[in-house]
C-alpha cells in the first residue's frame, strides 16, 4: 500500500497538510506538489488497488478526471478543499470536507476534522490565504496574544509568497522542500525561532522583492477596479499574489487584477474581489480556459496577449455591476 498526499504549494495547502501529519504521521507518503498555480496536480498521481491518496486545497472541479481515474483503481481518497468543484461524485472509496464559503480555507477545513489539535498552523494557513478575518477569529478564541499573532500572520504570508511564480524555478524553495523544512517542528514559533530553518531566507526573499511594489502604477483604474500590469521579472511573478492581497486590504470596496508575463507568452492574472463584498472572481475567470479559483481570489494561468482588453472589459463589468 502507498500514501500519497497531494498539496497546494502555497500557505493553505501546505499547513493543511502540515496539521494532518503531525496529528497522523507518513513518513513514507509520496509528495505531489508545484507552484501554487498548479492545481491539476492529480494528473501526475498513479496508484494501485488499496493506496491511500490525501488531496488538499486544489479544486475538484479541475481534477475530476483523475479522480474519477484514481477511484477506478481502487484507491482510497480523502478530498479537502474551499474551490469551486461542481457535482460531486458519489464514490465509496471519497471521503470529501469542502466547503466553498468565503470565509473558508483548507486549513481551517483540516483544523475543524482534527477538533483544533493544530490550531496554530490553521491560523497560519487562513493568514497566508488572506482570510484575516477568520484567522484572527480563530486566533482569539485560543487567546493568543497580538506579538503571537502578528508572527503567525507573517508566516503565513511568507509561505503563501513563497508559491507564486511562473515555474519551480521563480521560487525559493520548492513547496515539498519546504513542507519537509518545516515538519520536524512541532509550532509555527518553533521554526520561526530555529535559527537553523530556513524562516530567515524567505523573509529577506520577500524583503527584497517587496522594495519593487512602491514602484508599481496603475493600467486601468475606476472606482469599482483596478488592473496592474507587472514587469517580466522573476520579483513580479513571485509578489503576484502577495501584492493583491495587499491592494485588496488597502482598498476593501475595490477589485483588483495582477498582470504578470508567463513563459508561454501570455499573461498570468490573479484577481481579488472586494474584500468587503468577497464574491465574483471565480465566475470571472472561469469564463476563460485556464481560469478558476474561488469566490474571493480566483485566477488564469495562460491569458493570450491578445485577449488582454477582451478581460480588462469582463472583469470591470463583472463588478461595476457585483
Amino acid at each position: 500500500m502507498t500514501a500519497i498526499d497531494v498539496f497546494n504549494g502555497d500557505a493553505d495547502g501546505i499547513c493543511a497538510l502540515l496539521q494532518l501529519r503531525q496529528d497522523q504521521p507518513g513518513q513514507n507518503n509520496q509528495l505531489i506538489t508545484g507552484i501554487k498555480r498548479d492545481i491539476q496536480l492529480l494528473k501526475q498521481v498513479s496508484v494501485q488497488d488499496g493506496d491511500r491518496v490525501t488531496v488538499l486545497d486544489i479544486s475538484l472541479d479541475k481534477n475530476r478526471n483523475d479522480l474519477q481515474r484514481l477511484l477506478d483503481n481502487g484507491a482510497q481518497v480523502f478530498y479537502s478543499d474551499h474551490h469551486f468543484y461542481g457535482d460531486l461524485p458519489e464514490h465509496p472509496n471519497l471521503t470529501t470536507r469542502i466547503n466553498t464559503d468565503a470565509d473558508i480555507c483548507t486549513s481551517l477545513l483540516i483544523n475543524q476534522y482534527l477538533d483544533n489539535r493544530h490550531y496554530l498552523w490553521a491560523v497560519t494557513g487562513a493568514f497566508g490565504d488572506n482570510l484575516n478575518h477568520s484567522a484572527l477569529t480563530l486566533a482569539t478564541q485560543h487567546r493568543l496574544n497580538s506579538s503571537q499573532t502578528e508572527q503567525l500572520k507573517q508566516l503565513g504570508i511568507l509561505i503563501n509568497y513563497n508559491g507564486y511564480g511562473a515555474d519551480i524555478n521563480d521560487l525559493h524553495f520548492h513547496p515539498a522542500d519546504l513542507f519537509k523544512q518545516i515538519l520536524p517542528h512541532n509550532n509555527p514559533f518553533d521554526f520561526i525561532n530555529d535559527s537553523q530553518s530556513v524562516f530567515q531566507q524567505l523573509k529577506d526573499g520577500y524583503d527584497e522583492d517587496n522594495k519593487h511594489v512602491n514602484d508599481l502604477s496603475c493600467e486601468y483604474q475606476s472606482d469599482k477596479v483596478a488592473v496592474f500590469i507587472l514587469p517580466d521579472a522573476p520579483w513580479a511573478r513571485r509578489m503576484s499574489g502577495i501584492f493583491s492581497n495587499e491592494l485588496v486590504n488597502r482598498y476593501p470596496d475595490r477589485a483588483h487584477a495582477v498582470v504578470t508575463h508567463n513563459k508561454q507568452g501570455g499573461y498570468l492574472i490573479s484577481v481579488r474581489a472586494p474584500l468587503n463584498n468577497k464574491t465574483g472572481a471565480d465566475d470571472l475567470c472561469r469564463q476563460f480556459e485556464t481560469g478558476g479559483g474561488r469566490k474571493a481570489a480566483a485566477g488564469i494561468n495562460h491569458l493570450p496577449v491578445e485577449q488582454l482588453d477582451n478581460f480588462i472589459k469582463q472583469f470591470s463589468r463583472q463588478f461595476t455591476n457585483n
